[in-house]
């Protein structure tokens, strides 16, 4: 799932950044070092490359956990990691806000025995910490994160649902992170839980490879019945993005050369207009992905996409795409215009 990138091939395609005083939150991006480098050197790289990137989100990357002491509490060490490296991109002078909200990993099947390490988290961070993404995409077919297959109706777990509880009491936001066969799941949990903020990850995870490779029109109906009823629950916001991973069956990453921005509007359209058209842009958000999409895709080229493909829209409604959905819903302080 993680993937690898090749900058030399991504370099074939070079285009002028669209917009570029357009700010943005890009609301999803990992920090690790799983087989591939991609740390705050390579994430200022990125961020470098002309659009006007103001605040990033972190998510949950399986990375940085403490080495010892009780289990559970090992997770910190990543929200820990992150808080740091924000201070250290402030002190450099980084224009962007960094990691200035972080998602990190609590098993909440704990129940409410999650309540302390939620409080860890929230210390460790520094008044970053955001919610959690306890991964739950599960099929038979693939593995999100290597040999890890989360349990089988997770988000129906009564334990599961007492640590939501606890997540919600304190104000934080749900990662739910599934696959499109899963998304009844995810609105049975919505509607049962109607307090608890509810990001979906991806686009809600249309499946195109494996078993579904050849069947994207046998999919989309069955993805976007799905979607559309998640939309009529209020407290459930859509991360438009995600679709460079194999997963998607777009398969960018097997041709001579990265997609343009034009290829990826193309390819994409028919699953971020649907979900513009459910959930109405102060309910939707553009993410990177980023590193596990950077196997197929750019970073200029893929903010040139949304760009593109936010056109038709009003000028409140791309804000809402870009930054202010972002920055609702993760509680960001965003620098006033101008600075």
């Amino acid at each position: 799932m993680i993937g690898s990138f090749d900058e030399a091939w991504l370099g074939l395609v070079q285009e002028d950044v669209l917009d570029p005083a357009l700010p943005i939150v890009d609301p999803h991006h990992h920090l690790w070092q799983h087989g591939r480098r991609y740390l705050l050197d390579e994430l200022l790289a990125d961020l470098a490359d002309g659009h006007r990137v103001v605040a990033t989100v972190f998510c949950q990357s399986e990375y940085g956990y403490l080495a010892e002491g009780p289990q559970a509490l090992r997770p910190v060490g990543e929200t820990a990691l992150m808080a740091g490296l924000a201070e250290q991109a402030r002190r450099q002078g980084v224009r962007t806000q960094v990691c200035a909200g972080i998602l990190g990993y609590a098993d909440l099947q704990l129940g409410d025995a999650v309540l302390p390490v939620l409080q860890a988290h929230i210390e460790a961070a520094a008044g970053r910490f955001r919610g959690v993404r306890h991964v739950a995409a599960r099929h038979d077919a693939f593995s999100v994160r290597m040999a890890y297959q989360p349990a089988a109706a997770l988000l129906a777990d009564p334990m599961f649902r007492k640590g939501l509880a606890q997540l919600q009491a304190l104000g934080l936001v749900f990662e739910a992170w599934v696959y499109h066969p899963q998304l009844a799941e995810v609105l049975a949990l919505a509607r049962a839980m109607p307090g608890l903020a509810i990001v979906l990850n991806h686009c809600g995870g249309p499946l195109a490879a494996g078993p579904y490779r050849g069947k994207r029109a046998e999919v989309f109906p069955v993805w976007r019945d799905a979607m559309r009823q998640l939309a009529a629950c209020p407290n459930v916001v859509v991360k438009l993005g995600g679709l460079g991973m194999p997963i998607g069956g777009f398969d960018f990453h097997k041709q001579p050369r990265p997609p343009t921005s034009q290829e990826l509007v193309d390819a994409w359209r028919p699953y971020m207009e649907p979900c513009l058209e459910d959930f109405g842009a102060s309910r939707c958000m553009f993410e990177s992905n980023f590193p596990v999409d950077k196997a197929m895709l750019g970073y200029r080229v893929l903010w040139n996409a949304y760009k593109k493909l936010a056109a038709g829209t009003s000028s409140a409604d791309r804000a809402g795409l870009f930054h202010q959905t972002a920055a609702r819903v993760y509680r960001l302080n965003l620098p006033r215009a101008g600075q």
